[in-house]
């Protein structure tokens, strides 16, 4: 009986211990390996979140545009911030408020730019990546953007620019890549919050099993944050047969919007 019931204690406490570390088998996965011995992350990835309307924890809410009803209102969400809360210094959020109430004129997606590191990743689009010894290339369907990671490299940015300066480096299992030289005008989400071009980006990509991403990103921005701080979600493989990232070159549908007032008149 002694024998069976320690028994049945083992048992418990590994039940236990793989729920709180979130699967044995994720502990331990080892992703697939490229030819130079890295981990294999190439794919085509996609987040299923709210992030895109808003990074941190959030009701439902009417949409800007009334006479769309549902079809433009916002879902909920539980956000996707380490802590639920950005930290931001006292100023940084009165404009992160001005922002949000108005967005439709001001967020950069509405006027199809480059959406930054790192918003790009959880738009509601997919992405996709491709490996080599010295390059990782990041392919974004949204506005057919894309970056290069520059392995191991002391490479300097030449200029600031929408999607940063990436140099990426290996962990073990987990693609680390610093993102400098943002341009101010990105933001994170729909909800306003935003960011200097002091930011810097620290982003983690691990695989956790053969069709699932762990990533994490942790921003840093003296002059409009108070510390560090950290989103966390998962990224998911898409399965779907002849999976493809399809052309949406978006400049066309806001020529109306940024440029109608200059038309000539008759």
């Amino acid at each position: 009986m002694r024998l069976r019931l320690a028994g049945l204690a083992l048992a418990a406490a590994t039940l236990v211990a793989c729920d709180v570390g979130g699967g044995a088998t994720q502990q331990g996965y080892r992703a697939p390996r490229t030819m130079d011995g890295t981990p294999d992350l190439s794919g085509i990835w996609q987040a299923n979140n709210t992030a895109n309307w808003d990074i941190e924890p959030h009701e439902a809410r009417m949409g800007p545009v009334v006479s769309l009803g549902a079809a433009f209102s916002v879902p909920p969400g539980p956000g996707v911030v380490v802590g639920d809360e950005i930290p931001y210094l006292p100023a940084a959020l009165e404009k992160r408020n001005q922002n949000r109430a108005d967005w439709m004129k001001l967020d950069p997606e509405v006027k199809c730019y480059m959406p930054g590191i790192p918003r790009a990743t959880y738009m509601p689009y997919p992405f996709q990546v491709v490996q080599s010894q010295d390059n990782i290339l990041f392919t974004y369907e949204y506005a057919s953007t894309s970056r290069v990671v520059r392995m191991n490299s002391q490479e300097k940015s030449p200029a600031p620019a929408w999607m940063g300066w990436s140099i990426g480096k290996w962990e073990g299992e987990t693609l680390v890549i610093e993102v400098t030289d943002h341009m101010a005008e990105t933001w994170f989400d729909r909800s306003g919050n935003w960011h200097s071009d002091a930011l810097k980006v620290t982003e983690r990509y691990t695989a956790i099993d053969a069709n699932t991403l762990d990533y994490e990103a942790t921003m840093e921005d003296p002059n409009v944050f108070s510390k560090p701080w950290t989103i966390k979600m998962p990224l998911y493989r898409r399965r779907d047969p002849n999976m493809q990232l399809m052309e949406y070159k978006c400049v066309a549908f806001t020529e109306e919007l940024l440029y109608g007032h200059l038309r000539k008149q008759p």
